[in-house]
């Protein structure tokens, strides 16, 4: 059977970066509720972003350190379909805020270095076992601040039992992510400024070219 890796488009902020990204063939695009960030959206942008969304493509909003009223409050505008928790958020966090609305989650863990592949699997353990709503770990580079970094991690810390399940983020772009989807064979992947032309604006042409490129990691003989 032909693996086929999931596709998350994140740090949208336009009309025509929805619908670019949905042509391109995303499964899932990302909406960053985390003022600071210059890839932030208030929930009435989020609002009509969501209308431009096509049937079957799913949208994801990122918050970092925010309250279950706060995040309550984005979704009774912007009602996106799973939470993204990218902050110093504690597994009682994200379960209550995600019990809140209702929500699936997504944690993001940012891999440190000194972290070993037994660690990243005890880390999902105990999500999984403290929320139904618990859709899975995104992993991502290690930084101080929260966000993209723009750099890589050691995917070789990523256990194979752990990756089939999990969303590889971390600096993709359309010249490592075929290497990352052969390697890793990651259930998705997630980018944001490796298909930006400057900070906060996509480009549809990089978007095409990042589906396309993970679409060569899922079929590398061809």
């Amino acid at each position: 059977m032909t693996h086929r890796t999931r596709i998350k488009l994140c740090g949208l902020r336009r009309t025509e970066e929805v619908q670019a990204a949905a042509h391109a063939g995303a499964d899932a695009i990302g909406l960053v509720f985390y003022p600071p960030s210059p890839r932030y959206v208030s929930p009435l942008q989020a609002a009509a972003l969501l209308t431009a969304l096509p049937p079957f493509v799913s949208s994801v909003g990122l918050f970092v350190n925010a309250s279950a009223t706060e995040v309550a409050h984005v979704l009774n505008i912007a009602p996106v379909a799973m939470l993204q928790f990218h902050g110093d958020e504690s597994v009682a966090d994200c379960c209550t805020i995600a019990e809140t609305v209702n929500r699936p989650f997504l944690r993001a863990l940012r891999v440190r270095p000194d972290m070993n592949g037994a660690d990243l699997l005890e880390y999902e353990h105990v999500y999984r076992l403290a929320s139904p709503l618990f859709a899975g770990l995104l992993l991502d580079t290690w930084v101080d601040d929260y966000g993209g970094s723009g750099k890589v991690f050691d995917w070789s810390l990523i256990p194979a039992e752990l990756a089939h399940r999990a969303v590889l983020s971390g600096g993709l772009s359309v010249q490592n992510v075929t290497d990352a989807c052969a390697r890793v064979r990651p259930f998705a992947v997630d980018v944001s400024s490796g298909i930006e032309v400057s900070k906060g604006v996509k480009d549809a042409s990089l978007m095409h070219a990042f589906v396309s490129a993970v679409r060569a990691g899922d079929n590398p003989s061809l």
